[in-house]
């Protein structure tokens, strides 16, 4: 069976498992902010610990956090575990994005900083993004952070301009089905060095070490992924995921939609280990992209167009995370898939004010909701016909 991702990992990550890699966390810092044009990048163990850690060092509390509706319900519980509110903005269905025409009617005296999250690895207009927050900082005089949320859109440039260069800081994340991966881990990138300081003294005083059986664990975690994502191993391993709760227990440690909570150790630092994985994803990362490009234009012109199916745009500086289309029934599209041997992906099948945690929120967000209901990703390690 062909699986909705797959992790690009080589004999170079394998090899990583095994050898001595001290100083790799520092080493992959310092490369990650070359790569993505910042001055300084500070790593974490997800990216939702990243942008919690952010909101705690800053002492932003009891405020308001403006984010899309439609987006990984862990940027929300991030926003509450830290101490403030989510205020949601319904998204365009042209590109999954926050719809900046609402954006600037959702600031108040209390807003204290904008989650930009460019979905899909489409951009956002980060030139309107900064302009928002910086007439709201004005107009409130307190400082409105823009935090652009990158998890998705790596490499990803809006007119040419990197989004990850915009506004005060970036997030990424790194599980195995980011476009880069270090197994998991996160990282906060900065254009102002004193800002990435701050933030680095913040985690090495409030953040521990992990332990070695995590550091055991981790390793046999990503050695099953060689085998786990094989074609012919992988429709055992959609029976068990899509049959069974046998793998229920794994994955409700580290993310629940219906519950706000964090991973137990969201709170560890990165591994040497973890890092290693890393660098060698970064030698690669400009193949990654080159291929789902192209991958996204061969699903443009030859993917079979079905009249009651939505199909993406393509978009100059897109990285293409996904390859997503709005069907009419899902479930009968992903069972007829499956039966062709193909996992299509349902990647956010929630808006983010529909589930439990959220529900008293009394807002409608029409264009999340549709596109919780609608959407599947086509693989793009490699092309369906």
């Amino acid at each position: 069976m062909i699986p909705r991702f797959k992790p690009n990992l080589g004999w170079d990550e394998f090899y990583a498992i095994f050898r001595n890699n001290k100083g790799a966390v520092e080493r992959f810092e310092e490369a990650f902010a070359e790569a993505f044009n910042a001055k300084e990048a500070v790593s974490f163990p997800y990216g939702r610990s990243a942008q919690w850690a952010f909101f705690k060092a800053h002492g932003i509390e009891d405020a308001e956090i403006i984010m899309p509706a439609y987006t990984c319900s862990v940027v929300a519980h991030a926003v509450k575990l830290s101490g403030n509110q989510p205020v949601f903005v319904d998204i365009q269905l042209s590109d999954y994005n926050m719809d900046l025409c609402q954006l600037a009617s959702k600031v108040t005296p209390k807003t204290r900083a904008i989650v930009a999250t460019h979905t899909f690895g489409y951009p956002q207009d980060i030139e309107q993004l900064e302009s928002i927050a910086n007439d709201a900082g004005q107009k409130y005089g307190h400082k409105v952070w823009l935090m652009q949320d990158c998890c998705h859109a790596f490499g990803a440039q809006w007119k040419g301009r990197d989004i990850g260069s915009s506004g005060d800081v970036a997030v990424y994340a790194f599980n195995i089905s980011k476009l880069l991966t270090c197994v998991f881990g996160g990282m906060l990138t900065f254009q102002d060095k004193q800002i990435a300081k701050k933030l680095r003294a913040f985690r090495d005083k409030e953040y521990q070490n992990p332990s070695f059986w995590k550091a055991i664990a981790r390793r046999i975690y990503l050695l099953a992924i060689y085998p786990a994502f094989n074609e012919l191993v992988y429709g055992f391993v959609w029976l068990l995921q899509e049959k069974t709760t046998l793998l229920n227990k794994f994955t409700e440690s580290y993310h629940l939609d219906e519950k706000i909570h964090f991973p137990p150790d969201y709170r560890d630092l990165m591994m040497d280990f973890e890092a290693a994985i890393g660098l060698e994803q970064l030698d690669k990362y400009h193949e990654i992209i080159r291929e789902r490009r192209i991958n996204a234009v061969w699903y443009d012109e030859n993917l079979t167009r079905k009249n009651s199916w939505v199909y993406p745009q393509l978009v100059e500086g897109a990285t293409y995370s996904h390859y997503v289309v709005r069907v009419p029934n899902r479930r009968q599209i992903l069972a007829e898939y499956a039966s062709r041997g193909v996992h299509l992906g349902k990647l956010i099948e929630y808006s983010i004010p529909e589930t439990a945690p959220y529900k008293k929120i009394n807002q409608s967000y029409p264009n999340s909701y549709e596109a919780s209901l609608s959407t599947v990703n086509f693989p793009m390690h490699k092309i369906i016909k």
